[in-house]
């Protein structure tokens, strides 16, 4: 009795199940991704156009920021909660007039988002944001 060897007989990997898992992952992690567009600050780049003609008489809205995050107007330094209420009145004494917010490069953010967010509740169109020199 003699046997015969086949040199066919190789071992074959199932990969099947593998791609299932893989496929059932993907699912997963499709569904479970979150598509909320977070908001967040719109901040416009200065552009090469000339720049816009101010009145000379009306001048533009300047608040301070120094390094410490205090805010001033006009010499006088304000409080966070009265920003709002500052801003309005110089946007009644000039209402064409943009705001220049001048901050300090190290300056927090807290105090420009909160002259940021009064002038837009006051309704002030033109807002720029620059930087003073150390």
């Amino acid at each position: 009795m003699r046997r015969k060897h086949r040199a066919n007989d190789e071992a074959e990997i199932n990969i099947t199940p593998m791609l299932d898992i893989v496929f059932i992952m993907l699912i997963f992690f499709i569904v479970t991704t979150s598509f909320i567009k977070e908001k967040g600050l719109e901040v416009s780049r200065p552009s090469n156009a000339p720049p816009k003609e101010v009145k000379k008489s009306k001048g533009p809205i300047v608040v301070k920021i120094d390094a410490n995050g205090n805010i001033t107007m006009k010499g006088r330094m304000l409080d966070f909660k009265a920003v709002e209420a500052n801003l309005e009145r110089e946007k009644a004494e000039k209402p064409d007039s943009p705001l220049i917010i001048a901050a300090h490069p190290d300056a927090e953010t807290n105090s420009l988002v909160t002259v940021l967010d009064a002038a837009k509740a006051v309704g002030i169109g033109s807002v720029s944001v620059a930087t003073t020199r150390q």
